[in-house]
């Protein structure tokens, strides 16, 4: 997931003239990043038939929304650190008196004669495509990098491996939702979906309780979510003996306080295994006096101990809704990653890990 603008259940409202649309925020936003940009919608509707209620997934291929920032001429304290107020300047606007969404997402949904939308999940939508910048085009400017740029890598890195994997172990994919608002959903990493799937996967193959658990401590969990990169701008955000750079390599990230999972162990293990592979690899720690945010694996920790360790992509701009990365900070991360689910990790307690 990634901060958005996510539309209310009843979303249309009339204002002088316009038809604009009800929204509220998801997760931390730079909401000043949203105005004066073309934007979509996706997402699902709930279509009610004559043999029951369906989900329907939609993502119209156009210009739907835009959010106009007021005038200068009234509003003369933009540039001194207005505040603004999502209920009131984020609605977005759609079309004139006349215009009606429920048309739009009716057609999208394939709805015919009696058919209805009695519900629906939508979110607004960056239109603006992935571009390099750049004078060698170096940069990647995008929307949603975080966390779909992990997303992107580690999943090309599963697939990438599936013909090397190692035959003794059981190589795992999963993504979390909802974590840019706690990951206390069912689908989140605060819920026993993971621990359930890998139960039942035990179970299936005849393993006790007990085997089932030395299983998972014999096993090892890479966490991955964005970094920040060093601002050129505002260096002194960030640690002077860490300098993360985007096309740097991807990111070992530490934290005193447990926020992120690496330890010295599991770090020097995947910095090792990158090493060996001639992989570059940075690493991040936060300013002492500026604590920084946490990931799915410190929550997922809670109730699912095995081995992990933090890493991430580096970017700028994080949540704004278009953001920028390295391009060759991808590839690392998934040969990375290919390399990671190729290896096989013996583990033996705390003290020792070996890999082959």
């Amino acid at each position: 997931d990634f901060p958005m603008l996510k539309i209310k259940t009843q979303p249309d409202m009339n204002r002088s003239g316009y038809q604009t649309l009800n929204v509220e925020p998801y997760g931390g936003l730079i909401k000043e990043t949203w105005f004066d940009r073309p934007l979509g919608l996706a997402g699902r509707v709930i279509k009610k038939t004559k043999e029951g209620i369906f989900s329907v997934l939609i993502a119209p291929d156009k210009n739907v929304f835009v959010i106009p920032n007021l005038s200068i001429h009234f509003n003369r304290e933009i540039n001194q650190g207005y505040k603004h107020n999502v209920h009131v300047d984020l609605q977005p606007l759609y079309g004139g008196c006349e215009a009606e969404l429920m048309t739009l997402l009716r057609e999208e949904a394939g709805c015919k004669g009696d058919e209805e939308i009695v519900d629906m999940d939508l979110i607004l939508t960056v239109r603006q495509p992935a571009v390099a910048a750049g004078v060698k085009d170096e940069f990647l400017l995008t929307p949603r990098f975080d966390d779909l740029g992990c997303v992107y890598t580690t999943l090309q890195g599963f697939l990438r491996a599936q013909d090397k994997l190692p035959k003794e172990a059981l190589s795992v994919f999963c993504l979390f939702d909802n974590e840019e608002v706690g990951s206390g959903s069912r689908q989140g990493a605060l819920s026993n979906f993971l621990p359930d799937v890998l139960e039942r996967i035990c179970l299936s193959y005849g393993m006790t309780k007990e085997e089932q658990i030395c299983a998972r401590s014999r096993s090892f969990l890479l966490s991955a979510d964005n970094a920040h990169a060093v601002h050129p701008n505002h260096p002194e955000k960030s640690d002077d003996e860490f300098p993360v750079v985007l096309n740097g390599g991807v990111v070992i990230k530490y934290n005193a306080s447990q926020r992120y999972t690496t330890t010295g162990m599991t770090g020097g293990v995947f910095g090792s295994l990158c090493e060996k592979n001639d992989i570059k690899t940075q690493l991040f720690v936060n300013r002492a006096d500026m604590p920084g945010g946490s990931t799915l694996g410190n929550l997922l920790s809670h109730s699912f101990s095995v081995p992990m360790v933090d890493i991430g992509l580096p970017q700028l701009a994080m949540h704004s809704c278009y953001e920028t990365a390295g391009v060759k900070d991808v590839e690392y991360a998934i040969r990375a990653l290919t390399k990671f689910y190729q290896t096989t990790l013996q583990i033996e307690g705390a003290e020792r890990v070996c890999f082959e």
